[in-house]
């Protein structure tokens, strides 16, 4: 089985490749094709670090000053509906966005929250397909995909240090005796 982070050159060359589609396949959908949502499409599959709906709000802004946040949150949730985007780490504060549809899996440092695709290859089928397909333990469900979230340190991450921890009871009590809070 490979395992390689997923280079910039190669999500690039994808998000070309599903620019050029995405328009036919928004009217084959029934979906108006606007240049606003050609703007969000283009960030977020120009996008590597699968950002949240305000990052991608300030790239768009830039050539459509008039957009508002809840279009792009609208929009965003739009292109999850209709496949053309997905949520990645929705367990953490917000949600982030992934234009990436191909069978991948993520990365992430669990310290700056950056987030990476993972693939995941097998020579036969997929690893995760033989794990998951019939398994027995989920009697009840029918599996439709899945994707594995890796909780890493990230290089950058790993180099600095680590602020100072309180223990929770010893913070509120130093709160309450008018002592500074310290950062976590």
């Amino acid at each position: 089985m490979e395992v390689q982070i997923v280079s910039d050159g190669r999500r690039a060359g994808y998000a070309r490749r599903r620019m050029a589609d995405f328009t036919a396949r928004c009217r084959a959908g029934g979906l108006a094709v606007t240049p606003q949502r050609l703007a969000i499409i283009e960030a977020l599959l120009a996008a590597t670090d699968h950002p949240r709906a305000e990052k991608i709000f300030a790239q768009v802004r830039k050539r459509h000053a008039h957009i508002s946040l809840a279009t792009v949150h609208r929009t965003l949730e739009t292109l999850c509906r209709i496949g053309e985007a997905r949520k990645v780490t929705m367990l953490h504060d917000s949600a982030r966005y992934d234009g990436n549809l191909a069978p991948h899996h993520h990365v992430v440092c669990v310290r700056c929250r950056r987030v990476r695709d993972v693939d995941v290859r097998d020579a036969e089928t997929s690893g995760f397909e033989r794990l998951i397909g019939d398994h027995p333990a989920l009697a009840g469900f029918r599996p439709l995909g899945w994707s594995l979230e890796i909780q890493a340190l990230c290089d950058r991450c790993a180099g600095k240090k680590a602020p100072a921890q309180i223990p929770s009871g010893r913070r509120a009590a130093a709160t309450r005796r008018g002592e500074p809070r310290r950062a976590l």
